[in-house]
């Protein structure tokens, strides 16, 4: 299957069941929160999310490639579990660089806002 098709389907079904063999071993990622190396750290990334928010959903809205790099804009959406249990919506896009053998060795996400207004949507809700 075409790299593009599995991405599409992971972020349908994000975070489960994610594709961890289409990720090179020592892969590194990046997003406002996290920086790190390995493709056990990523998994460990995911699971936490899996594990701690609630009705986790990911809006695939653009993938492109171009040569080495993939390019997505998405949408994350989850509910936090605290009491009020607010909506968190978080607009951005990534990166993907593939190696020679089509594997992602770079993921680099960017939102679309500061991580103060993903903080403000956890204080003052909807």
């Amino acid at each position: 299957m075409d790299i593009i098709e599995i991405l599409k389907d992971d972020y349908q079904r994000f975070p489960a069941d994610q594709t961890y063999s289409i990720y090179a071993e020592n892969v590194y990622f990046k997003d406002p929160l996290n920086e790190f190396r390995g493709i056990a750290r990523y998994k460990e990334m995911i699971g936490f999310m899996s594990n701690w928010f609630q009705d986790i959903k990911m809006d695939l809205h653009d993938i492109r490639r171009e040569g080495d790099t993939i390019h997505t804009e998405w949408t994350l959406n989850w509910t936090t579990p605290i009491p009020w249990k607010p909506r968190i919506t978080i607009p951005g896009r990534s990166e993907l660089k593939l190696d020679e053998q089509e594997m992602i060795v770079s993921h680099i996400d960017y939102w679309h806002c500061s991580r103060l207004d993903v903080i403000k949507q956890h204080l003052f809700p909807k």
